[in-house]
């Protein structure tokens, strides 16, 4: 006896339409993700910021405490890395820092001595994804 031939009439298979419905709630999946993914990258670099405000402020109340006076806004954090020629010269200086990385969003830190807000002592801080000084964005250790 012979087989039967398969009619071809009947197959399974996806339609376009059912194809679209599943490329569409994959995209929509994966774009929720991204949103959220890039909610935690941003935080993420005002962390990083933060940390690396922490060290430099360390370095800085290091470099006090070896000369009696903190780095001119002048003299900038570089005096850090490297001996400030200008006024006032440091008495007992040492290299603190090989560099003075850039904040996350590759700007360089503000610092100001005397601060604004720390007259006494200094102001540090980022300025933030932006870039703009004195708005919400900007990142300091507090």
């Amino acid at each position: 006896m012979k087989p039967k031939p398969r009619s071809h009439r009947f197959t399974s298979a996806f339609t376009l339409l059912e194809i679209m419905l599943v490329v569409a709630i994959i995209m929509l999946l994966l774009g929720t993700g991204a949103y959220y993914i890039v909610g935690y990258f941003q935080q993420s670099q005002d962390t990083v910021a933060r940390a690396e405000i922490k060290t430099l402020g360390t370095s800085l109340k290091t470099y006090y405490l070896n000369n009696g006076f903190y780095p001119t806004t002048a003299q900038g954090l570089n005096a850090l890395v490297s001996e400030p020629t200008g006024s006032p010269k440091p008495a007992r200086w040492v290299r603190l820092m090989d560099e003075v990385k850039k904040d996350p969003w590759k700007q360089d830190y503000v610092y100001l001595c005397p601060g604004k807000k720390n007259p006494k002592g200094f102001d540090l801080y980022s300025k933030g994804a932006d870039g703009i000084d004195g708005n919400e964005d900007d990142v300091s250790d507090k």
